[in-house]
């Protein structure tokens, strides 16, 4: 682990108290805001749907117009042809009425037939049979109280609005319907009757009823004997676009409630754990809450489960790297300590002396403590860059067998101690390549050289190998030393463990070398360990580093 430098030249500091850049408060997360929008295009679609079934409500009026068109030329054509006078060029009534009376009653239409002068001659509804009664809906009764009154036009005024708004009939101002009593002149379509064209028109009753009336010509040879207009009574065609309205709003309420419960379910399915998520993550930044603090919704098998997830494990492997970093400082400071300990003691007691001899082994001394802590400062230095190293350099085929070769006779040519020697063997084929940094690589092969030249014994070999087993690279160096006591085997690859021969050198080594060389072959996806060489008693004969490493795939 690495203990990354807080101070860089240029670079603005930031505490780690320092809060980021406050959010502005929301009512609605803009998760739910984008759910409620998306679903509010379904409600467009409805309304869509509603304007398509109102274009449906026009057409229904104007087919109804349509028929009761076709009802009205076909029984002014029977009275033309049954009851026209051509010499008085009029209608006879005693004929025309039991002939009417037997057309209209089939369509539950009321029929008012009218001269050529635009007089009244015959209206079905005095052509009732007997012992029939009439009925109407009588107007609602004044009320002398103001505040009856009030209510009473108020709910009039609404109810006429609702009606208006759900399709009953359009809010445009449409005529009101009157009777005309004798002077059918008063009716626009009974005008274009007598000019020979044909009517209609469309008005509202006292009871709110929709009335469609048609006016036709009776005529016969182009000869027009008088005016035939059909009107609706029984307001069957508001019966039929009440009963479309009922079943407009069945079907809104019902997409209504879809709609309110499919945006609270994903409300509460997507946007409320995710929100979960974002307090947990505020409450890991404020330092409130331990490396278990993002919940990991185990029972979420999706995206935000697999989100969950990730984030629990990045806090975890977060707190791991801060306690690291503690753990290091902590060693780097108590490795510090020991020689700065060492040197105020040498100091101390330089200027209390004066014989020469204890003054050289006091210099001595302050020449080692230096040597030491400028040792594990350039290691330290070094650590805590290797990370960002490792990440920002551009990874190559690096051939092992190749790099350890090299590196081989660099040893060779020079003068090493005790005079030990090294040996290298390779398999030659396939060529044992790796993807990674040919530096950081050679690093790790000198460090373990190094350790295997130090603890060789005089005359010493030192064996160096490169080999492929399945689809990994072993490379192994190997001595002929002491070995390696087997409760250190492990611990060999902690910071600043040192156990080194005293001939070595004082200050020579840090005990950060393995420790580097692990966390490089780690970033390399392979690992390192070490184990003792024996003979056929079990006495240790020397000790043996292995690294391992994925072997690249190479285009021949």
């Amino acid at each position: 682990m690495n203990l990354r430098p807080q101070f860089q030249s240029g670079t603005p500091l930031r505490s780690l108290g320092d809060t980021p850049r406050e959010r502005p408060a929301r009512r609605f997360s803009a998760l739910t805001q984008r759910i409620l929008f998306f679903n509010a295009i379904a409600l467009l679609i409805l309304l869509g749907g509603v304007l398509w079934v109102q274009s449906n409500r026009t057409g229904l009026i104007e087919e109804r117009i349509s028929g009761i068109r076709d009802q009205a030329v076909i029984i002014a054509g029977a009275l033309a042809e049954y009851s026209a006078n051509p010499e008085l060029r009029a209608i006879e009534t005693a004929q025309a009425e039991p002939l009417l009376r037997q057309l209209i009653a089939p369509t539950d239409l009321r029929a008012r037939m009218y001269t050529t002068a635009g007089r009244l001659q015959i209206d079905t509804r005095n052509l009732l049979p007997r012992n029939v009664v009439s009925t109407a809906v009588l107007p609602p009764p004044d009320s002398a109280n103001p505040v009856t009154a009030f209510f009473t036009h108020a709910a009039a005024a609404a109810e006429h609005l609702y009606d208006g708004l759900v399709g009953v009939r359009p809010l445009s101002n449409i005529e009101p319907y009157f009777e005309a009593g004798q002077n059918g002149r008063v009716y626009d379509e009974v005008n274009k009757a007598l000019n020979g064209e044909i009517g209609t028109s469309e008005r509202i009753s006292e009871q709110d009823e929709l009335v469609l009336s048609v006016a036709v010509p009776i005529k016969r040879f182009q000869t027009i004997y008088g005016v035939l207009m059909l009107t609706t009574e029984s307001g069957d065609i508001d019966g039929i676009l009440k009963a479309e309205r009922t079943s407009l709003f069945e079907v809104f309420f019902v997409a209504f409630v879809a709609l309110l419960f499919s945006s609270l379910y994903l409300a509460g399915f997507i946007a409320a754990p995710i929100r979960k998520l974002a307090e947990a993550a505020e409450m890991v930044r404020r330092g409130r809450r331990g490396r278990e603090a993002i919940p990991t919704l185990e029972d979420r098998n999706d995206e935000i489960g697999e989100l969950a997830e990730s984030l629990s494990a990045m806090t975890r492997a977060l707190y791991d790297r801060i306690d690291a970093i503690e753990s290091f400082a902590a060693d780097v400071a108590h490795e510090l300590k020991n020689p700065l300990t060492s040197l105020k003691s040498a100091v101390e007691m330089l200027e209390r002396t004066k014989e020469p001899d204890k003054r050289e082994r006091l210099v001595q001394v302050v020449r080692n403590d230096l040597k030491r802590i400028d040792r594990l400062i350039t290691d330290i230095s070094d650590a805590s860059r290797l990370d960002a190293e490792l990440s920002r350099e551009q990874s190559a085929l690096v051939d092992v067998a190749k790099l350890l070769d090299t590196m081989v006779d660099i040893y060779n040519g020079m003068d090493l101690p005790r005079g030990v020697r090294i040996h290298f063997s390779a398999t030659s084929a396939p060529r044992a390549v790796v993807v990674g940094l040919s530096d950081r690589l050679g690093q790790v092969f000198r460090n373990l050289i190094d350790n295997a030249i130090s603890f060789s014994p005089q005359g010493g070999v030192v064996h160096v190998s490169a080999q492929i087993a399945g689809a990994r690279v072993l490379a192994e160096v190997a001595d002929e030393g002491p070995g390696i006591p087997e409760h250190d085997i492990e611990r060999i690859f902690e910071r600043f463990y040192t156990e080194r021969p005293a001939e070595h050198g004082f200050g020579k080594n840090s005990g950060l070398g393995l420790a580097i060389a692990r966390q490089i072959v780690a970033s390399h996806g392979g690992r390192i360990w070490a184990e003792n060489k024996r003979n056929s008693d079990g006495r240790r004969t020397g000790a043996r580093f292995i690294i391992e490493l994925p072997l690249a795939r190479v285009d021949a």
